[in-house]
């Protein structure tokens, strides 16, 4: 595998390019460290010149978000007949939509919070102002990450949908707010590592406690009973397998056990393409299983496929 050329695509130019920087140059040094012939390119809509100049034996897809985490990048590769890391053009495009990822593992018995869908034009013509969903809610779009576009609109809030600006699409998810603990699973090759819990010092985990030093807590393994940490295990098994993933996949829960919730988890997200960052989730908790950052790294690079 050493002596095979790797392209790490990183960049791009969507809402998710820093962080997807941070990932790249995080795998690109440690696949240098390893011994690895890699070589990093910011994604760009020059990708098919990059491709025919580089000539990868595989892709390690570092991308976040829009193109390179929705299966448009991924259908691009499969039609090059060039391997690439992570999972394929069917199950990124799922887990990008919030809704169906809800509706496939639902199926599977995972619950989520009770949602409702906006469609922005009708907001503008009609100034929606009533929705199913009482405060506290929170609003997010259907198909961004990295806590993107996200608002909690607590009970004291005050807030007119007439007057939110939306960036992030036609469509918004408006969802029922859950008070608990954020619990969050790595899942290598179908099996569970282990479980996260994350306590940001802001209302929610937003965008900044994510990928700021010191602003979140994180528990590895979560505070919950032994009792919940194998349900939750469990069922981040299931959802990796509802939708299709390869490789390593993070799935997000929230364990409603506050304000008199009723303890069980609920889904937030799957996310085929967990980030590499000094801050990021799915290396804490493989450190804390015995499993370096090279490891897995390797681990993704040896299981690269096409198609």
């Amino acid at each position: 595998m050493k002596s095979k050329k790797i392209l790490v695509l990183c960049g791009g130019w969507t809402s998710e390019r820093e962080v997807s920087l941070r990932s790249g140059e995080a795998v690109y040094q440690a696949l240098i460290k390893m011994g690895y012939h890699a070589t990093k390119v910011d994604f760009s809509h020059q990708i098919i010149n990059d491709l025919k100049q580089y000539e990868p034996d595989l892709v390690f897809n570092a991308l976040h978000g829009q193109y390179g985490e929705d299966g448009r990048v991924q259908g691009l590769l499969d039609i090059l007949e060039i391997p690439y890391t992570h999972s394929g053009v069917l199950a990124s495009a799922i887990c990008m939509d919030k809704v169906i990822t809800r509706k496939l593992c639902q199926i599977e018995g995972v619950l989520s919070p009770q949602y409702e869908i906006l469609h922005k034009n009708s907001i503008e013509l009609n100034k929606q102002k009533f929705f199913k969903i009482d405060k506290p809610f929170v609003i997010k779009p259907i198909n961004e990450g990295s806590s993107v576009g996200v608002e909690v609109i607590m009970p004291n809030s005050k807030f007119d949908i007439a007057d939110f600006s939306w960036q992030y699409g036609d469509e918004m998810i408006l969802e029922s707010y859950i008070a608990g603990q954020e619990v969050h699973v790595a899942v290598m090759d179908g099996k569970a590592l282990g479980a996260i819990e994350v306590r940001p010092h802001g209302l929610f985990y937003d965008y900044k406690c994510k990928y700021t030093q010191g602003m979140t807590d994180y528990i590895m393994p979560a505070e919950i009973s032994d009792e919940k940490y194998q349900e939750v295990l469990n069922q981040a098994e299931k959802c990796f397998k509802a939708v299709g993933c390869r490789g390593i996949a993070r799935v997000d829960f929230i364990l409603n056990s506050k304000n008199s919730g009723d303890n069980k988890f609920y889904l937030l997200e799957v996310n085929t393409h967990p980030g590499f960052t000094a801050t990021s989730l799915v290396p804490k908790i493989a450190q804390h299983v015995g499993i370096s950052f090279e490891q897995i790294v390797e681990f993704l690079v040896k299981n690269a496929y096409f198609g």
